[in-house]
């Protein structure tokens, strides 16, 4: 488990498929998600780049720094800005998350 005793942080494999759609156009569908439950939030999947459609995700110079993962860098979809992250050197005792990204389920339809 990473994290602290009082922000436990727990990733597992997702069992099942993912597919992520923006306006309508799938751009993930993967059966190697990590579901990242942290503290009392909902858990969050990350899904690999490598079943992104990177074409049409564009970085931004948004940046944010979480205590238990590390600093997280923001991409753009068409009309969505910084609907996606990615913490692309996370902290060691998260590092399973490096090369995943997680996507604001308010600027995508995320079907799992």
């Amino acid at each position: 488990m990473a994290g602290t005793l009082d922000h436990p942080i727990t990733i597992t494999p997702y069992e099942g498929e993912v597919r992520i759609l923006h306006a309508g156009r799938e751009i993930v569908r993967t059966r190697k998600a990590l579901s990242l439950k942290e503290a009392s939030y909902p858990a969050v999947l990350y899904v690999p780049r490598e079943d992104t459609d990177m074409g049409l995700l564009s970085r931004n110079d948004r940046t944010t720094h979480c205590p238990y993962k590390g600093d997280a860098s923001y991409f753009d979809l068409p009309g969505a800005p910084a609907a996606v992250w990615s913490y692309e050197t996370p902290r060691d005792d998260v590092g399973e998350i490096a090369g995943h990204l997680a996507f604001y389920p308010d600027k995508v339809t995320i079907e799992a």
